[in-house]
């Protein structure tokens, strides 16, 4: 199984801006910087988005950065990974269809393509009424690099 490989993307503050108000956000100065450390690709938990933000946005709160990640969540420009027992990660959203590989012991993340043919498991098989937007999978289990630590142990 290949991984997906999202390249980072480098966007203006005119792209940036765009891309919000697109989805019909105000384009301001924290959503611009947020949104373009996600675009840098890979994961990133809240923190390590205030930590790239922060530097270039005096009075830039941690709780405005999970204010921002969530309206951009919201409108579909980033994707929340959720981690039992590790904080939240984000992704610039690539309107893919592509699921994650998540290691239990450390946390880190993998992106993977999603099977191609029949996934009767991606379809309900009663919707009870809800328009389904999306359907996510995660699979958990423990990466190579801390398999060979516990070999070692």
């Amino acid at each position: 199984m290949e991984s997906v490989n999202h390249a980072a993307i480098s966007l203006s503050d005119t792209e940036l801006g765009a891309r919000l108000k697109d989805a019909g956000l105000r384009s301001t100065g924290p959503r611009r910087a947020v949104l373009a450390v996600l675009a840098r690709g890979d994961h990133w938990n809240a923190s390590d988005v205030f930590d790239a933000v922060s530097k270039d946005l005096e009075g830039t709160s941690l709780q405005a950065v999970y204010g921002v990640l969530a309206a951009l969540e919201e409108v579909g420009l980033a994707r929340k990974i959720e981690l039992p027992g590790h904080p939240a990660h984000y992704e610039y959203s690539h309107h893919d269809n592509h699921h994650h590989l998540v290691c239990t012991e450390c946390g880190a993340i993998r992106d993977v393509p999603c099977a191609v043919g029949a996934a009767p498991c991606l379809s309900a098989e009663d919707d009870f009424g809800f328009a389904i937007r999306t359907a996510e999978v995660t699979y958990r289990g423990i990466c190579g690099a801390c398999q060979a630590l516990q070999a070692a142990a």
